[in-house]
């Protein structure tokens, strides 16, 4: 007897030891950085108020003179809601997410974890790089530790946590869904009035309302923020396994002006004006390429004028690029998000020779 009471102690303690076992071997570095970062993500309720016509007419007519004079719009206001995602970024309450998440937003609520709401000031947006900065009242908040977004491996696993279809106001919770590193660095240019430059591209599912939420690594770091995906065709909107976040070492480089100015001060001079080369002028030169913009003017003082540019010099590329236009050249400085101060690298010919030039760009 005494024997069986032992053999039925020692099996309950090995069912006991097996049950810490299983549970200990659920837990791994993902499931951690989920546990650590998951405080701080935020769902994002925002309210609009649109006008729009109650003429059912007025859409069709409105650029007939006649039609407005004898039928004015008559317009009323509606609301419209809609959700995202942010992430806090201190104690004090900064909150990042994208400024497509919050735009024209007349009331904004955010949400964390465990159902605590809070009316969201903007503190400022930058619409170029689709990035806004709120402020919640308050202080001691959960907020997540960052990561380097420069020293990303690729293949190495990541986190998007979020706000997907709203499924954060269901339990109080954001989802996270899981995936690697599949590329960084990622240049799409200038789309509309945004520039998504040195993206980093994930497979880790990423669908609307994700917007604006974290991408994390395995130490629960913040690495990234979610922005956009790719579905392959304008009437699918879930993921397909190519998502895009901005890097956050570019994004709070952004967030630290938004915070102090309110703004993003973009405005810069070069101080030349210029004309397109054309295939005679190219001939006549005996230059390789009919590409390029012929300097016709230096203002004095100037960025140009202090780095001794000269009167038909033909400026070829502008950072590595091509250029055929001035507005080429000033495209390139936005979609490098270049500021007042920065260095500008040019290839330029001179004298039948290409030359390697800089500047430093000066506000306006």
């Amino acid at each position: 007897m005494k024997k069986i009471n032992i053999l039925v102690i020692n099996l309950i303690f090995l069912a006991f030891g097996f049950s810490q076992s299983v549970d200990n071997s659920r837990r791994n570095a993902l499931t951690n950085a989920i546990k650590y970062a998951s405080p701080a993500v935020a769902s994002i309720n925002v309210t609009q108020i649109q006008r729009y016509s109650v003429n059912p007419w007025y859409e069709q007519f409105q650029r007939d003179p006649l039609f407005s004079q004898l039928f004015p719009p008559e317009l009323s206001l509606r609301e419209v809601k809609s959700s995202g995602s942010g992430v806090v970024i201190s104690p004090d309450g900064y909150v990042i997410t994208n400024d497509h998440v919050v735009e024209n937003a007349a009331i904004i609520i955010v949400t964390l974890p465990g159902g605590e709401e809070y009316e969201a000031e903007v503190i400022g947006v930058d619409q170029l790089t689709d990035l806004a900065l709120l402020k919640l009242n308050g202080e001691n908040f959960p907020y997540v530790k960052t990561g380097n977004s420069d020293g990303l491996i690729i293949g190495e696993w990541v986190i998007a946590l979020g706000n997907p279809f709203g499924l954060f106001d269901v339990n109080q919770q954001p989802t996270a869904t899981v995936g690697i590193v599949s590329g960084k660095d990622m240049d799409f240019g200038q789309q509309g009035a945004r520039v998504f430059q040195g993206m980093i591209q994930t497979d880790a599912a990423i669908n609307p309302g994700n917007s604006g939420g974290p991408l994390v690594n395995v130490l629960g770091e913040i690495i990234g923020i979610n922005t956009f995906i790719y579905t392959g065709s304008r009437n699918k909107q879930g993921s397909i396994g190519i998502g895009f976040a901005i890097p956050i070492n570019r994004a709070l480089k952004i967030v630290k002006e938004l915070r102090s100015k309110g703004k993003i001060v973009r405005g810069f001079n070069l101080g030349i004006r210029g004309q397109s080369l054309d295939a005679r002028t190219a001939r006549l030169w005996k230059m390789k390429s009919s590409r390029g913009v012929i300097i016709s003017q230096i203002a004095p003082n100037s960025p140009a004028d202090k780095a001794k540019f000269q009167y038909l010099d033909v400026i070829l590329r502008v950072e590595g690029k091509a250029v055929s236009s001035v507005k080429d050249i000033y495209e390139i400085i936005a979609v490098l998000d270049l500021r007042p101060g920065d260095r500008v690298d040019l290839k330029i010919w001179r004298d039948g020779r290409i030359i390697n030039k800089y500047l430093i760009l000066d506000s306006l």
